[in-house]
């Protein structure tokens, strides 16, 4: 998105405010007065790419009603603004459940369950994630191309 609004500078912005976040945006006593900003900003940015994303998911996936209605119920209840719409419309894609309990590293977190209709994830479900994943990264790459043109255009 960032590509196609700002050309090779927006995407390197984009990167930036990304890396900073990933590198003191956590919550830690030494970078907590400093980091919040790079938290904030990095949701910001990536605000407009995760709702492209859900939505091309939804029309990708094989069942766009299922992707819609857990976006719309549960994507606001996942911790992560811009994770949310993503994870929750590809588990409504994918017909599957994702959340609940999970272990980063060996913390335990409990998060809410994402398309709670679903059924439990198997062993083949990943292919379909990954060909779903491709889908819609070549889709955002078509749209990010054209709405790079559109811009350009306009500016010429």
């Amino acid at each position: 998105v960032w590509g196609a609004v700002g050309g090779v500078p927006g995407l390197l912005g984009f990167r930036a405010v990304n890396t900073l976040d990933a590198m003191v945006g956590h919550r830690s006593a030494r970078y907590r007065r400093y980091g919040w900003a790079s938290a904030r900003l990095d949701d910001v940015a990536g605000w407009p790419g995760a709702r492209l994303t859900a939505a091309l998911a939804t029309v990708a996936g094989g069942d766009p009603r299922g992707a819609a209605r857990a976006w719309r119920a549960d994507a606001g209840r996942h911790p992560s603004p811009n994770a949310g719409p993503v994870e929750a419309s590809f588990a409504g894609a994918l017909g599957v459940r994702l959340g609940g309990t999970l272990s980063y590293g060996g913390r335990v977190e409990h998060r809410p369950v994402l398309n709670a209709r679903g059924r439990a994830v198997a062993v083949p479900d990943i292919e379909r994630a990954v060909r779903l994943s491709r889908r819609v990264g070549l889709l955002a790459l078509g749209v990010s191309a054209g709405a790079r043109l559109l811009v350009k255009g306009r500016t010429s």
